[in-house]
């Protein structure tokens, strides 16, 4: 493998840990939705030590929007079981930084901000479950359009946790409406993805005025006959991170997520009912 640059298609038939080289190497730093198929993918969420009981309460409190696929111990950039190679500092596509609750900057590589007590959480991610929809013959379109999927703020309330709290952030997806049961069972298969959506139809019911106008990634189209659906999503630990101003925090970049080795259907560490 080479250092030049690599786009999507590129990457889209690659093993996870080739992908996760390719990343490594500064080849690519796109959304990672399509990529690795049957891996689980995972949103990063990473604070120091002495907030990181409290973060872990709360994701504990709020398993369909912070489903657990790891923690690392203080300090160390490795999660075993995500796989044996992988890097919290540089195998993520886009890292945020933030200062108080503010956006200091967007990185590609932590190397050079990573301290001893910091401590990374892996939550699963919603792209996982795309897969099988898609080999149910239902279109991802954010996929087909090459863009990151829609993410909205609502006024669905999370459980807090010591600083952390605030709204549930969802991901969209326009199904087919003669289709929403049929995805909502295939979508309980994957607890570790956020299970089955927790919302379809008005938007304006869970506290989103606009569909075109998402507080992350871009907007897609929805079609006749078809519905938006909305699943909990990993943004919000990095929503509920913002509101605690940490004097430092990292996530992931929304959509450009940390690729795993772990099949996408392995239970959770702390698996829940309702999924």
């Amino acid at each position: 493998m080479t250092t030049a640059l690599a786009d999507f298609s590129q990457l889209a038939d690659m093993t996870p840990s080739d992908v996760r080289r390719a990343i490594r190497l500064g080849r690519y730093s796109g959304h990672t939705a399509g990529l690795a198929k049957g891996r689980l993918q995972c949103n990063l969420a990473i604070v120091p030590a002495d907030f990181a009981a409290d973060f872990h309460a709360f994701c504990r409190n709020n398993p369909k929007s912070c489903p657990l696929a790891g923690i690392s111990a203080p300090g160390e950039a490795s999660i075993a079981r995500l796989g044996a190679d992988v890097d919290i500092r540089t195998d993520a596509a886009r890292y945020n930084i933030y200062r108080f609750g503010g956006l200091e900057k967007q990185v590609t590589d932590l190397s050079g901000l990573w301290q001893d007590d910091l401590v990374a959480f892996a939550i699963g991610c919603s792209f996982t479950f795309e897969n099988a929809l898609r080999r149910a013959g239902i279109a991802m379109r954010h996929i087909d359009d090459n863009v990151t999927v829609p993410m909205y703020r609502t006024t669905l309330e999370t459980v807090p946790s010591g600083p952390f709290g605030g709204g549930t952030v969802v991901s969209m997806r326009p199904v087919p409406e003669d289709r929403l049961e049929e995805v909502r069972k295939i979508c309980r298969n994957y607890p570790l993805a956020h299970g089955a959506p927790v919302h379809a139809g008005d938007p304006h019911a869970i506290g989103i005025s606009d569909l075109n106008a998402p507080d992350w990634g871009e907007p897609v189209e929805i079609r006749k006959g078809e519905v938006p659906v909305f699943w909990a999503c990993g943004v919000t630990p990095q929503a509920a991170i913002m509101a605690a101003k940490l004097p430092l925090s990292i996530t992931h970049a929304p959509g450009a997520m940390l690729i795993s080795d772990v099949d996408e259907r392995t239970d959770p560490l702390y698996p829940y009912s309702d999924n």
